[in-house]
Parts: structure tokens; C-alpha cells; sequence
């Protein structure tokens, strides 16, 4: 399944599968980051430009400026709001 920003500049391809194992009850932390290296969605996440991640996060208002300068997590957090995203199509 394709997970899209709303400006369209990031966009990921992400299993069902790992959707679910990426967003669900509970502390989602050590599912996203043992995601992150499946090899299809490490190569996603090295594409992707720190200042367009940055830009995007910001529009959600969760992360203040000092946080969103950690790239690595900053990667993170798209990854789990992606599977949040997928998830959440899927009960629709």
C-alpha cells in the first residue's frame, strides 16, 4: 500500500502486514524501528531529503523545532504515521 505526505513530496510503499506491525495499541517504538530496517523500507527512508521530513512533520504540530532536527527519528516518526495512516484505510 502507498502512504503519501499531503504536500505528495514523501511517499513510502508498505505492506499491510507491516502497517499493522507498525501502528497498534501500546508503544509502537521497537515495531517501527525493527521496520526500518526491512531492506524495501531502509532504502525508502535513505531517499528521503532531511529538510523536506522536517517541513512535512511540522505541519502536524506534534514536534517542536528542536526535535525535529534529529533526522534519524525524524524518519521514525514518519514511518509509524505512515502505518497509522495505512492502518487506519484498512478499517475504513
Amino acid at each position: 500500500m502507498w502512504f503519501s505526505t499531503s504536500s505528495g513530496r514523501i511517499e513510502l510503499q508498505i505492506t499491510k502486514t507491516q502497517a499493522r506491525n507498525g501502528h497498534h495499541s501500546g508503544p509502537c517504538d521497537n515495531d517501527v524501528a525493527a521496520l526500518s530496517n526491512d531492506p524495501k523500507i531502509k532504502k525508502q527512508l535513505k531517499r528521503i531529503d532531511p529538510d523536506t521530513l522536517k517541513a512535512e512533520l511540522s505541519e502536524y504540530g506534534a514536534w517542536d523545532d528542536v526535535e525535529l532536527e534529529d533526522h534519524a527519528q525524524n524518519l521514525q516518526r514518519l514511518l509509524w504515521l505512515a502505518c497509522g495512516d495505512i492502518t487506519d484505510r484498512m478499517c475504513k
